[in-house]
């Protein structure tokens, strides 16, 4: 399993991640990043007569609840994740939940101005 120590990523495979923050968050549409800004729930640390004391920042006022719900819905991002990984592989762009658009090809393409073109050809006279 992954661990996040000193803020470097260490992959159970042997691989190290520098990261310039200490967290890694997930979006909706299951992109990876580093989750530079901890303004939700995080701790102040204060320095007091040498010894390092700390107090809670909660800015929202979330209850322990509003945290289980959002811890909850994190899980089920990272699980999501999981699920596209093993049902389309790492190198699919549809494990982000988006298909891709299909761009066409220059066999399927339709002349451009083709019902613009006929009817100037029957208003025109020969």
């Amino acid at each position: 399993m992954a661990d996040l120590k000193r803020k470097t990523l260490q992959m159970s495979s042997g691989k190290q991640i520098n990261l310039y923050g200490s967290s890694i968050a997930i979006s909706r549409n299951l992109e990876i990043g580093e989750g530079y800004a901890p303004n939700i729930l995080s701790v102040i640390k204060e320095q007091t007569d040498g010894k390092t004391a700390g107090s809670l920042s909660n800015p929202h006022k979330l209850t322990v609840e509003e945290l289980m719900d959002l811890a909850d819905f994190n899980i089920q991002l990272w699980m999501d994740l999981k699920a596209a990984l093993r049902k389309y592989g790492q190198v699919d762009p549809r494990i982000f939940g988006q298909e891709m658009t299909k761009t066409p090809s220059p066999e399927s393409e339709k002349p451009e101005g083709g019902r613009k073109r006929r009817a100037a050809e029957k208003e025109s006279p020969e």
